[in-house]
């Protein structure tokens, strides 16, 4: 029973996360795994995604696996096609091929009584296994204003994630809605070729210069034939992003250290008062995620740019009605209004006696650190609620999640279990203590309103602390937290 191939692994998702969890389990001897993908090709969010501007705005060199570096990145911070093609790269590197399947979309995974999982495909293919690693990531389902009209519009629209480049808008009259990730990104592109651009911002939001710099041929030599250059970089963009801890506690130094700085970038690059004024949030910094770009104020100052300090209150067939009444007309509408994070209704999970994932999560949207619910034995989240840490890279937090999964495997399969289930009383205390830390910071402030809490007020995103911190609690943890079936 402690033989790693007989246990028969579920992925779902090819984007970082399950690249991670693919390349953990061959590290740890477990090679029968199938990496379920929804789309036709690796990659997530980055391959689904390809909205103009689309860029991380986390620097390149800290935005990969830790144990497979990129030297030839163009640039300081990667765009969209180049992050697809390094993790479809990756995908090949690992040994990751022969275990994906493509176009395959989960629509259900059901546990049975003898400890193992049936998954259904929306085809209605079945894929029995005995552990589901759920790495589906939280940018895929777009999430629109919930205002009158929105079918009624006789014109082009769209969301952000599902950008429409059969449109050609150059000339267009158009307004964006949202002033936040995307939008900020996305409108000095269209800047370059709209006839008018209008865009709507219902909240300011707190931007940084980003400081895309190229690098030279001679660089990415260099990078290439001395690898320490790249862990050098890496380290110090880790202490820098180790300050936004600080940045986004409540009564730290640094949050007023970080505001400040952003309402110089302000000063310097919008002359006009009235737009300063409106640009400069009244909401703590880190209450609403952090945003860096070099283009956006620019793109603001434009005569056939407009930013207009409203939310949508009705979309009309020739245009939108603003907040205070105005009317805009326009020919095309995109939506820069985010994504349902928390949505683990995508797929109809039912764990032991009929619990339903999708109303658990919707009653309360808690894991145990990240990885584990009770009452789903034997089933993962890659990177499930409060399981993403602010001041390290995506990848490194999915790489210490899928770590902890695959030693529970190990330690699983060494103890002959048959299922292994979080303990309700350990799940229970460490929210608790969850529950306790989050208000210490501005994103999970009751006065705080942004996509990082839920409608009731939740705050099921952040792990509430530094990284160091997470990786204590995941260190400490084991198959001693959790009910162990025989």
């Amino acid at each position: 029973m402690n033989d790693h191939a007989a246990l028969r692994i579920a992925i779902i998702g090819a984007g970082p996360a399950g690249l991670a969890a693919g390349h953990e389990l061959l590290a740890r001897g477990f090679d029968d795994f199938t990496i379920f993908e929804a789309t036709d090709a690796v990659g997530g969010t980055w391959h689904i995604h390809s909205y103009p501007g689309l860029a991380c705005d986390v620097w390149a060199h800290s935005y990969t696996f830790s144990y497979r570096p990129n030297p030839d990145w163009s640039a300081s911070f990667a765009e969209q096609p180049e992050i697809e093609a390094y993790l479809q790269q990756c995908a090949r590197e690992f040994g990751l091929e022969p275990h994906l399947r493509l176009n395959t979309r989960i629509a259900r995974a059901e546990y049975q009584d003898d400890g193992t999982w049936h998954l259904a495909s929306e085809a209605g293919e079945t894929f029995p296994c005995d552990v589901v690693i759920n790495a589906m990531g939280n940018q895929h389902t777009p999430k629109y204003p919930d205002v009158p009209g929105l079918d009624r519009f006789e014109g082009d629209s769209w969301h952000a994630t599902r950008w429409n480049h059969d449109v050609p808008l150059e000339g267009k009259r158009v307004v964006v809605v949202g002033s936040a990730a995307s939008a900020v990104q996305i409108v000095p592109e269209l800047a370059k070729v709209a006839g008018h651009l209008t865009v709507l911002q219902r909240s300011a939001n707190w931007i940084m210069p980003r400081g895309r710099k190229p690098y030279s041929d001679a660089q990415r030599r260099w990078f290439r034939r001395v690898p320490a250059l790249i862990g050098g970089i890496r380290r110090f963009q880790r202490l820098l992003m180790s300050f936004v801890i600080d940045g986004v506690s409540l009564g730290h130094k640094r949050m007023d250290d970080f505001e400040a700085r952003a309402k110089g970038f302000i000063e310097k690059s919008i002359p006009d008062p009235a737009l300063r004024k409106a640009l400069t949030p009244d909401s703590r910094f880190g209450c609403k995620r952090g945003l860096v770009s070099d283009g956006f104020y620019p793109a603001l100052t434009q005569d056939h740019v407009e930013l207009v300090a409203e939310g949508l209150a009705e979309v009309r067939p020739r245009g939108i009605t603003t907040a205070s009444g105005r009317e805009i007309d326009c020919d095309v509408i995109v939506y820069c209004t985010g994504y349902r994070i928390q949505d683990f209704d995508r797929i109809d999970v039912v764990g032991e006696a009929g619990l339903s994932l999708a109303k658990a999560m919707a009653e309360a949207p808690e894991s145990h650190k990240g990885i584990a619910r009770p009452g789903f034995p034997n089933y993962f989240f890659a990177v499930g609620p409060n399981g993403v840490v602010l001041n390290v890279s995506y990848f490194i937090t999915a790489e210490r999640n899928v770590r902890s999964i695959v030693r529970l495997l190990e330690q699983k399969q060494q103890a002959g279990a048959r299922a292994i289930a979080v303990d309700p009383a350990v799940h229970r205390a460490y929210n608790d203590w969850l529950r306790e830390r989050i208000p210490r910071f501005s994103w999970g402030a009751p006065s705080c309103t942004s996509y990082y809490q839920d409608a009731q007020g939740r705050a099921p995103f952040l792990f509430p602390g530094t990284f160091a911190e997470y990786d204590a609690l995941h260190e400490e943890g084991g198959l001693h937290e959790y009910e162990v079936r025989v």
